[in-house]
């Protein structure tokens, strides 16, 4: 993939832990200028100072008004060339227990944190004829898992997204794409492995086995190989792939 240079602006959601710090610290490295977003500007400073985003917005992904606020702001400093819509949050619970709070909850987070990011880049992208967008989805937007069916809903309607926008975008210089972890090692996962410790009574070993039984290499995926796909989907290698959503899961789906 070409580097990257800092006349490129990335702006990542959800860019203070997890996937979105190691995508923040991939984009950086490679010389973009990065701009992370999320709603703990401690977690956001903290970015900044190991060097893996040079700027920091606060705003939260499912508040629409404070999401284009804080690109608006971002963008005014430098463009936006680059959008990596991170954020996200899971929930688990039996369908029959599942109401219409926690779906609107997913939905607000993985679904429309999305729609609210790229309603806020697009405009600028196309008007300059260039621009990459990269939603970070799941295996659960492209198989079911029981349990967690408004996150895999709301992941599915990502997807979904994905595809329409790429079609839309075609012509403009524009790309859209997902990219689909697997189980992966990050505090969101840490979430899931306790809640299997307090139901079962499992070991955390015992739960972590659980949870990398779905891939088939069996093993959690790493933070940083979800980031070098997003940064090859970022490059120019990568100007034919648009409607895509590729899964880093080691052949699970």
């Amino acid at each position: 993939m070409s580097p990257l240079s800092r006349s490129s602006h990335a702006l990542v959601t959800g860019g203070g832990r997890g996937i979105g710090l190691a995508v923040a610290a991939a984009l950086s490295k490679a010389g973009a200028t990065v701009t992370v977003l999320g709603r703990n500007r401690a977690t956001l400073d903290a970015a900044v100072a190991s060097g893996a985003a040079q700027f920091a917005a606060v705003a939260d992904v499912a508040d629409q008004a404070s999401v284009t606020s804080a690109i608006a702001e971002a963008a005014a400093r430098q463009p936006i060339d680059i959008l990596v819509a991170n954020a996200g949050a899971a929930e688990s619970a039996p369908f029959g227990r599942s109401d219409a709070a926690l779906f609107q909850r997913m939905m607000d987070v993985n679904f429309m944190g999305v729609v609210h990011a790229a309603q806020a880049v697009l405009p600028g992208m196309i008007e300059r004829r260039r621009g990459r967008i990269v939603a970070v989805a799941s295996t659960a937007g492209l198989k079911g898992y029981a349990y967690v069916s408004a996150y895999s809903a709301a992941k599915h309607a990502v997807i979904g997204l994905v595809r329409s926008l790429a079609l839309e975008t075609a012509k403009s210089g524009v790309t859209v794409n997902a990219v689909c972890p697997g189980f992966t090692e990050t505090d969101l996962l840490e979430g899931s492995i306790d809640n299997i410790i307090k139901k079962t009574g499992r070991s955390r070993e015992q739960a972590i086995a659980e949870l990398s039984k779905h891939n088939p290499q069996g093993r959690l995926v790493a933070p940083s190989e979800v980031a070098d796909a997003v940064l090859w989907l970022c490059g120019e290698g990568a100007v034919s792939i648009t409607g895509q959503a590729i899964a880093v899961a080691g052949g699970e789906v």
